[in-house]
C-alpha cells in the first residue's frame, strides 16, 4: 500500500510498519523463494548510470547497456529484476547482454530499492505504481523516452521483460502502455492488475482467481488507452515446480492474453524444446505467434538460462537463475529480434538466396536485391553474422566437414529489419583430422578398428594394430570419414 507520508513525485520514506507489511506479502517473491541477491548494486562491467530520465516518481534508478557501434533504429529492450536482485544481479545472469551483443539491440535495467519496498520488489501490487502515468510505471515510460533519445532506439520496436516481481510489473506495463512496449515477456509471474493490495498479492502468488477469460481481458483493455486495438506479442515462462508463484498463473496468463488478442485459448501448435519446455503457440489471424507459453517440466522458481555461447544459448546460473533453457533467446526469436520471422518490419524478404561456394573454412553466398534496402543481414542458425551492402556474402572461420543454416534480411535506411528470406543450408567441404589412443578392442567397440583371428587392423586402411585385446594401446588418426592410421599424431 501507498504511504501517505510519501511526496508526490518524490522520494519515498516508508515508515517500517508499512515496509514490514509489504515484506510479510511480496517477500514471498524473494524470502520465500531464495531470491537472495548476487553480487552489489549495478557496477558490473558495461553497464551505466543513466540520470535525468524525468520526473521518476516512481524513485527508480536507470541502467543501460549498448553494444559496441550499435547503430541507430536498433530495437529496446527494457528488463525488470526480481525481489531482493539489482540491476546489476539481472545484467550478469539474465543473457539480455549477450544477446544484445549478438542481435544488435540495447538494454535498460530499471532498479528499484528498499526505499520504495523493503525487499527490493517492483511494486506490481500496487496501484499507484502499476497504471499509466502513475510511480513506477510511469518511471519505467520515462527510462523508455531516455533510451530512444539516447541510443537512437527504434520507438516501434521497445519490449519489456521481467522475472518474479519484475514479471508481474512487466504484464501491468503491457496492460498501461500498449502503444509503447511492441511485445513483452513474464517470467514467473502475474496475470496483468491480478492484485490491488498488499493482502491480494498473497492470493495471486499461491492461487490466483479464476477468472473467466474474458473477466482477465476486461482488466487489461480497462488499463489501457481507449480504443487501443494494437497489442504486443507475449511470452510466459513457467516452472511446473515453482511453488512460489504457482503454475497455475501461467494459465491465466495465457486465458488473458489470449482474450486480448481476440484468439482461442488452445494452442496452434505445441513444440517440444531442450531443458524439459513444452511450447505451445497461439498464433494470431494472420498465423503469426502472438502468444507463447513455455512450461519448464521440474523447473523451480526462477529465471531459466542456458549457459554456454552456442546461438540458442545465454546467461549464467546464480541465485534462481536456472540451468534449462535460454529464455532470452527465444523470446527475442518471439519478439523478431533474431532476424528469422518474429516481427518482420515493412521490406519484404529477400529471395533467391542461393549457396554459390562453399570451402572447407567458408561459404559463400548471393540473393536478389530488394527495392528500398539500405543494406543486409546475413545470419547464420539464426544469429546475425554480418552487415553488408552487398547482395553477397562470405562466411568465413567456420568448421569443416560442417552444415550451417543462413538467412538474409533486408534493412531499410531507418535502421528497421525487415522479413527473412527462405533458408538455405550450406556444408562445408574437407575434414578435420582428429587422434585417438585407446585399446585394440576399445578401437573396435568404437568402430575405428576391426578384428580378425585375434588381431586388429585400422578401419579403412586395413594397417596392422596388433593383438585384438585391452592391453595392447595404440594411436590413431581420423583423416577421413571411417579412414584411420597409425601414424601422423
Amino acid at each position: 500500500m501507498r504511504d501517505p507520508r510519501r511526496p508526490a513525485g518524490g522520494r519515498r520514506r516508508s515508515g517500517s510498519g508499512v515496509r514490514r507489511r509489504i515484506a510479510a506479502a511480496v517477500g514471498a517473491l524473494a524470502v520465500t523463494a531464495g531470491l537472495v541477491a548476487a553480487g552489489p548494486p549495478a557496477s558490473a562491467a558495461g553497464l551505466t548510470r543513466v540520470t535525468g530520465f524525468g520526473t521518476n516518481p516512481g524513485n527508480l534508478a536507470m541502467y543501460g547497456y549498448v553494444p559496441d557501434a550499435l547503430p541507430s533504429g536498433a530495437p529496446l529492450v527494457v528488463a525488470l529484476h526480481g525481489c531482493t536482485q539489482s540491476a546489476s544481479d539481472y545484467y550478469t545472469h539474465s543473457g539480455w547482454p549477450q544477446l544484445a551483443d549478438r542481435l544488435g539491440f540495447a538494454v535498460v535495467f530499471p532498479e528499484t530499492s528498499s526505499a520504495n519496498n523493503a525487499t527490493s520488489c517492483f511494486n506490481w501490487f500496487e496501484p499507484g505504481d502499476s497504471v499509466r502515468g502513475g510511480g513506477e510505471a510511469l518511471s519505467i515510460r520515462q527510462m523508455v523516452d531516455k533510451a530512444v533519445a539516447q541510443y537512437g532506439s527504434d520507438p516501434r520496436r521497445v519490449y519489456v521483460t521481467g522475472l518474479s516481481a519484475g514479471g508481474g510489473m512487466t504484464a501491468n506495463l503491457l496492460a498501461a502502455y500498449p502503444d509503447v512496449f511492441a511485445g513483452g515477456s513474464i517470467a514467473a509471474g502475474l496475470p496483468a492488475h491480478c492484485a490491488g493490495s498488499v493482502s491480494a498479492a498473497y492470493t495471486c502468488m499461491y492461487g490466483p482467481p479464476d477468472r473467466t477469460p474474458a473477466q482477465w481481458g476486461d482488466l487489461v483493455r480497462a488499463a489501457a488507452p481507449a480504443g487501443t486495438a494494437s497489442w504486443p506479442r507475449v511470452a510466459i515462462w513457467q516452472g511446473t515446480a515453482d511453488t512460489t508463484v504457482r503454475p497455475a498463473n501461467a494459465s491465466e496468463l495465457r486465458d488473458q492474453w489470449t482474450n486480448v488478442w481476440g484468439i482461442s485459448p488452445t494452442p496452434s501448435r505445441t513444440v517440444s524444446l531442450t531443458g524439459g519446455t513444452t511450447l505451445s503457440v497461439h498464433d494470431d489471424a494472420s498465423g503469426r505467434p502472438a502468444v507463447e507459453v513455455y512450461s519448464v517440466s521440474g523447473m523451480a522458481h526462477g529465471l531459466p538460462v542456458d549457459p554456454g555461447s552456442g546461438a540458442g544459448q545465454c546467461g549464467s546460473t546464480g541465485t534462481y537463475y536456472l540451468d534449462t533453457i535460454c529464455s532470452a533467446h527465444h523470446t527475442a526469436r518471439l519478439w523478431g529480434l533474431d532476424g528469422d520471422g518474429g516481427d518482420p518490419g515493412t521490406l519484404p524478404a529477400p529471395t533467391g538466396l542461393t549457396v554459390t561456394g562453399t570451402t572447407d573454412t567458408s561459404v559463400t553466398l548471393r540473393w536478389n536485391a530488394v527495392a528500398g534496402a539500405e543494406s543486409y543481414q546475413v545470419h547464420r542458425g539464426g544469429t546475425k553474422v554480418a552487415d553488408t551492402a552487398s547482395t553477397a556474402h562470405t562466411d568465413g572461420g567456420l568448421a569443416t566437414g560442417t552444415a550451417y543454416r543462413y538467412t538474409v534480411t533486408a534493412v531499410d535506411p531507418a535502421g528497421r529489419v525487415g522479413a527473412a528470406s527462405t533458408a538455405v543450408t550450406a556444408t562445408t567441404t574437407g575434414f578435420t583430422p582428429t587422434c585417438h589412443t585407446a585399446s585394440t578392442y576399445d578401437h573396435t567397440v568404437a568402430q575405428r578398428a576391426w578384428a580378425s583371428g585375434g588381431r586388429a587392423y585400422a578401419r579403412g586402411s586395413d594397417e596392422y594394430l596388433g593383438l585384438w585385446n585391452t592391453f595392447t594401446v595404440r594411436t590413431l588418426k581420423q583423416t577421413a570419414p571411417g579412414h584411420y592410421v597409425t601414424g601422423g599424431c
